[in-house]
């Protein structure tokens, strides 16, 4: 798998290619200068860490005085860090900072706002693979930051057998049964889920057995709470598909252990942040 800085590498590659002939044209290259992170709405800020990865791999002499951390409720006028060096530096780190710490903010700040709505109850809300690619690593570690908890990073983590997993194996039985024998041939100890679309699919798999998990998917809160209660927490539950905000808490009042949602990184708004320079 592809390290945050050897991304990092790349991005810059993409973003600069030959040059930023904007900054090399007018500014000094011994000029030195400072710049500070403005946060201009509230939400939660995340992406500090991997910013200050950005500053060193870029330029390790750029300097970050930090005041606030991943993970802080943040509101409009807020400074975040300043940054002193090399004004072309900044110059050159400047969007490809803000881009990240933006979606991750915004996807944070999503979340943060889902996990309040699970207050009171024992329902944690999951991430999904449904990310930028390229920027799922982020994008997970911005829904951890926001209060969320991860569901697997890939397909290699953990096996869940879906709708169509099921239909293309012929059936739920054997679907399972060849997940088993593939998992013992191959010396693998994973997880696995499998996702149910209705009540006879639910009473096929509890009387089959071999999961850890059960997702319910696009179940109503009414058909969720009676499945909950068939499954008598004998498995994992897992509530999925078109759950929205307004919803999410009628779910999560059926006693499902975890609740997955798409719409924490796939259509997210960035949170809006600037960099500027601080005038002496």
């Amino acid at each position: 798998m592809i390290t945050l800085e050897e991304q990092i590498r790349q991005w810059f590659a993409e973003d600069i290619g030959d040059g930023d002939h904007s900054t090399l044209s007018c500014i000094a290259a011994d000029a030195i200068g400072q710049q500070q992170l403005i946060v201009k709405q509230p939400g939660i800020l995340a992406g500090v860490e991997v910013a200050k990865t950005i500053f060193r791999i870029f330029d390790p002499e750029l300097k970050v005085e930090q005041f606030l951390n991943d993970g802080d409720r943040v509101k409009p006028g807020d400074i975040a860090f300043v940054v002193t060096g090399r004004v072309q530096s900044l110059l050159q780190t400047e969007r490809l900072m803000l881009n990240i710490m933006q979606r991750m903010s915004g996807i944070a700040t999503r979340t943060a706002e889902y996990v309040q709505l699970l207050e009171g109850t024992d329902t944690r809300v999951l991430d999904t693979r449904k990310t930028t690619p390229g920027l799922r690593m982020l994008e997970k570690m911005a829904v951890a930051i926001g209060g969320g908890t991860n569901h697997r990073f890939g397909l290699f983590d953990m096996v869940m057998l879906k709708d169509n997993h099921v239909d293309h194996a012929g059936g739920i039985e054997a679907a399972i049964d060849r997940t088993h024998k593939y998992l013992q041939e191959k010396g693998k100890n994973l997880k696995i889920e499998i996702e149910v679309r209705n009540l006879d699919e639910l009473r096929r798999v509890l009387d089959h057995g071999g999961v850890d998990r059960i997702m319910l998917d696009n179940f109503t809160p009414e058909l969720t709470r009676e499945a909950v209660k068939i499954i008598d927490h004998r498995y994992e539950t897992e509530s999925s598909g078109g759950i929205t905000k307004e919803t999410l808490r009628q779910y999560a009042e059926c006693g499902v252990d975890y609740i997955s949602v798409g719409a924490l990184t796939h259509s997210v708004m960035s949170l809006d942040l600037s960099f500027k320079a601080v005038k002496r």
